[in-house]
Order: structure tokens, then sequence, then C-alpha cells
């Protein structure tokens, strides 16, 4: 981590990071004085960027620069199956949307790169290997078969399916021996029957005897690919990753990786889980809703700042919800501390009142009515194209002027997208 933050920062620049004080709240979020903070929004490019995703995104983004620290966007790419064509390059467009850009990215490149997992895998092989060395992991050679029958038998029996652990006590001369027949098999990780607990810095003290409820995880497949556990594990502390602001589906698995820091002889990072965000009726936000992504709230003419706003304004992490917050406003305002264990309410009803309100603010700056302006004539043109016949809509007087009357309904950029407008 020195190493890393003396590359990041410079020798100049780390000095003076290391001689400023840490305040009290500072200390209690795990903000170190000499150690950069470092965060990383980490999707799978198995779909398009989501609401979901975004509000991730967006707190990682904002504690980032509320403590001058780095946003670092990681593709964990693993799952080949799943990949869906453009996700990746959609899932970095849309941050760039929003106006919350990475600092180290696949795209943009950076000192802890590469960015996608896919292309680290000499580090999880690496990182099984010391494993494997230590004791701390072992081969596994059931077949997709046995296990499948396994599974059948345990949900037959209405019990959670887990890994019987078959391969756990194998001799070395019985290992020896299915190399030689199967030479490259998964790797499975042995769990300890005491898991170490942590204090998240949203859910409080939290310990998961997951020995207990579940069979030694693979770490790492047959086909060289990890696993989730052991590749964020591995990715997190070689780019010197300071604090995980995830989502609360991975409060359980946390345990887990602790086990695999303390096997790697490595220190983890701080832990804050993030609460679910769900519809106004309290089911969870699904992907197969084609409107939550990002692509329909941009294609139907919403600002990014509305929904920013309102994505932080149905949550927590504020002293007080309120409408109208800008970008920078978040970041000064926003509190870790704060954050509360109750999944935040999504009502995209309200979605064209924060629209509104932020268009009347854009629109009372004549700096960025001017922008406006330039904007509306570039969408009219890609709108309408060839079928504009009097060019004369696009004077930037005359735009002006329809900005200014329709401001109070906000329906402006929607209208245009749709090719509706008047």
């Amino acid at each position: 981590m020195a190493a890393l933050l003396k590359k990041l920062l410079g020798p100049k620049a780390a000095l003076a990071a290391s001689s400023r004080g840490v305040g009290r709240r500072e200390a209690s979020l795990g903000i170190d004085a000499g150690v950069a903070v470092r965060v990383r929004f980490a999707p799978s490019p198995t779909g398009f960027l989501h609401l979901g995703g975004l509000r991730t995104a967006l707190y990682n983004y904002i504690f980032a620069k509320k403590y001058q620290g780095s946003f670092i966007l990681r593709l964990e790419d693993t799952d080949q199956t799943r990949l869906v064509p453009g996700a990746a390059e959609n899932i970095e467009d849309m941050l760039e949307w929003a106006g919350i850009p990475p600092d180290e990215s696949p795209r943009r490149g950076g000192p802890a790169g590469p960015y996608q997992q896919s292309q680290r895998l000499a580090l999880y092989a690496q990182a099984a290997e010391a494993l494997l060395s230590s004791g701390a992991a072992y081969p596994c050679f059931c077949s997709p078969q046995r296990l499948e029958l396994l599974k059948k038998e345990a949900l037959r029996s209405y019990q959670t399916p887990r890994y019987d652990n078959r391969c756990r006590n194998l001799s070395q001369a019985q290992v020896a021996q299915k190399l030689a027949m199967d030479p490259k098999p998964a790797i499975r990780f042995r769990l300890e029957e005491e898991a170490p607990g942590f204090q998240d810095l949203v859910y409080g003290w939290n310990q998961h005897e997951v020995a207990s409820v579940e069979g030694d995880p693979v770490i790492l497949k047959s086909d060289g690919f990890p696993t989730y556990h052991l590749a964020c594990v591995v990715d997190d502390h070689h780019m010197g990753i300071s604090h995980v602001l995830r989502g609360s589906e991975w409060l359980v698995s946390t345990s887990k990786h602790l086990l695999l820091y303390q096997a790697l002889g490595w220190q983890p990072p701080h832990f804050a889980h993030l609460p679910l965000v769900l519809n106004k009726d309290g089911h969870k936000l699904s992907k197969r809703q084609g409107d939550i992504f990002l692509e329909h709230f941009m294609a139907a003419g919403f600002l990014p700042d509305a929904l920013l706003d309102i994505i932080t304004n149905c949550g927590s992490g504020f002293a007080e919800n309120q409408m109208g917050r800008t970008l920078p406003e978040l970041i000064t305002q926003f509190d870790l501390s704060r954050i509360t264990c109750h999944s935040a309410l999504l009502d995209l009803e309200k979605l064209p009142e924060f629209n509104r309100l932020h268009l009347r603010r854009l629109v009372s700056s004549d700096a960025q009515r001017r922008q406006l302006v330039r904007k509306l004539q570039a969408l009219v043109e890609e709108t309408f194209g060839s079928q504009l016949r009097d060019r004369a809509v696009l004077d930037p007087v005359y735009l002006e002027r329809i900005i200014l009357l329709r401001q109070t309904s906000g329906k402006i950029w929607c209208e245009l997208h749709t090719g509706h407008a008047e």
C-alpha cells in the first residue's frame, strides 16, 4: 500500500497527505493520515448500467472526492459466458454522461491496471499458488455431474446446497494420481471454523460463520478464471483499495473474504455495505425492467443531475433530504456515517419534478443557458436531420426564448428526443 501510495501521489504529495491531521469523524471512517482514499466501482459487464449500479458508483465517487481520493472503475468480466456485447463500453459511457467519470479505468488506464479482470489472470494464479503452498487451498477433482447430484439431493431434502468437501482430505499420493488424469482441477479454499468479525461502516459489528452453512468455495476454476471471492480480494489488494463500498448482498460473503486476506497475509480494506435501492412498492430493482437503465433516461432527455439528485434523495447519507442538490453539493454534504441500514425507496414518478428543478437552475445562469442553446441546436439537428425545412429554428435567440418559455415544464428535452417537440 505504501509503495502504491508513493507511485500514485509522488513524494511531495504523499508527504503533504501524511502531514494533514485526521479528525475524529475521519478516523471513525477508517481514513488514516498518509493513506490515500481509493475506492472502486466493480460491475460485471453482463448488462448495461442501471439505477442501482449508478447509486453504488455515485456513493463511491462522492466519498472519494470528499477526501481527495481516487475513484476506480474495474470490470469484473471473469464469467465469460454471460458477457453482453457493448456492456463494458456502456458502463463507462454512462458514468461519463452522469458526470462521475472514473480517475482510473479500462479506457483511461492508470497505475494499477489493467482494469479488466480477464487481463489479470496471472495475479489470480499467483495468489492461488500461494494458498496451495500454505495448505489454505486444495485441488478439487469433482465433476460437474457429481456437484449437480449433490445440489439435487440437498434440494430434495429441503436443505441448502453445499459442497461436501470431499477433496479436502485427499492424500498427496491421491492428488498426484488424480493430477495425472486431470491436470487442470478447480482450486477450493479451506474455510476456517472461526471466521473473523469486522466493523462494517454501515451495519456495525458483523461475523458470519460461513463454514457452518456452506462448503469450501471454488476460488479458481479449471479454465484458469477466478471466482468473485478470490478476484475481488486480489484486485482490491493490488489496487490499493482503502474502502469497499458495495451492495449489502455481499455483507455475508465478507467474512469469507477476510479469511482469504488472512490466509494471504494481507491487510483488508474498510467495508461499508450499502442498503438496497427498491421500487416505491418495495420490490428490488431488476435488470429486466427496461426503464431502469441509464440509456433510457438519457434517450428520454432527463438531465444527469436530476438522476443523481433523486437516487440520493430517496436514501440516506446526508443530514437532511432536500431536492435540487448539485454534484458539488452532494460531495460537500455526504457523510458515510449517516447511511442507515434501511432500503431506499425510489419513486421515479417524481423524476420529472427533479428534472424541472435542475433545468430551471441551469436556465437561470447565462453561461449555462448558452450551453443549453448549443445542446438544443445539436439535438434538433440530430433529431430532425434532413427533415428540418426551416433552419431559422436553429437561431440561438429563438432557441433561448423556447428554453425560457418551457423551463417550468422541463419537457423540452424529452420532446426533442422523442421527436414530438412543437
